[in-house]
């Protein structure tokens, strides 16, 4: 299994900058991507950006130009990156990571607890 830990939210004003950290720890799990997903309360979660472990990275429109996501060398944490932000932007933000369990190569998934964005004068 693997466990997924964000960090790095809190409070800005529009204009300001955030940047989010997801640590993964654990074994017997091969991820094949990770990702950022945001929730604001009473509507749906969402993708916010992903990241393969070949390097790809694919945004959602709305945070594209603004937001940037990345990994350490070691594969073992993945960051967002968050520029210009927005009042729209509040959520709370998921890190996710998905890929295959090392023995049986099932399809599989994990998700972190969440960590507060909120933006707001």
């Amino acid at each position: 299994q693997v466990q997924l830990v964000e960090s790095g939210g809190g409070l800005v004003q529009p204009g300001g900058s955030l940047r989010l950290a997801c640590a993964a720890s654990g074994s017997s799990f091969r991820i094949t991507v990770m990702g950022w997903y945001r929730q604001a309360p009473g509507k749906e979660r969402e993708l916010v950006a992903t990241i393969t472990s070949g390097g790809s990275t694919n945004y959602a429109d709305s945070v594209k130009g603004r937001f940037t996501i990345s990994r350490d060398n070691a594969k073992t944490t993945v960051y967002l990156q968050m520029n210009s932000l927005k009042p729209e932007d509040t959520a709370v933000c998921y890190c996710n990571a998905g890929g295959r369990l090392q023995y049986s190569g099932r399809l599989s998934d994990y998700w972190g607890q969440g960590t507060q964005v909120t933006v707001s004068s």
